[in-house]
């Protein structure tokens, strides 16, 4: 009976062994604009890696970066995504917006797309326009 058991536990260690937890792929960029203005002290940055393959259909997020900015443009960002989550045929896009007290002062207002398929240049240069 000990050695079936034994036997048993030394099967079930080596398959936990084998699991391994997904590589992550990962996307580094910057995010910009034109305007010679400097942020707010209280300024927030979210910049965020979508499948917007849907036209009727909210995006679906794969990862996303948000936090406080520590000082002025360009701001850095890094996004991570598992690359089996990437399906063929899909569309996936970054878009950013830079927000002080919950109220939008720069968005993205063009399509950003990214091919996941290690072809994207890096960084990537992500330009948000003001809104009024």
């Amino acid at each position: 009976m000990k050695k079936l058991s034994l036997l048993g536990l030394t099967a079930l260690l080596g398959a936990c062994q084998s699991i391994q937890p997904a590589a992550k792929t990962s996307l580094d960029g910057e995010v910009f604009y034109l305007q010679r203005i400097a942020l707010p002290p209280d300024a927030t940055l979210s910049v965020s890696l979508q499948d917007v393959s849907l036209a009727d259909a909210p995006a679906a997020v794969l990862d996303e970066q948000k936090g406080q900015i520590k000082g002025q443009v360009p701001l850095p960002f890094h996004l991570s995504y598992d690359p089996a989550q990437v399906k063929p045929g899909h569309r996936y896009s970054v878009s950013a917006r830079i927000e002080v007290d919950g109220k939008l002062l720069f968005i993205t207002t063009e399509n950003h797309a990214v091919q996941l398929d290690g072809s994207d240049p890096q960084p990537l240069k992500i330009r948000v326009n003001a809104v009024r």
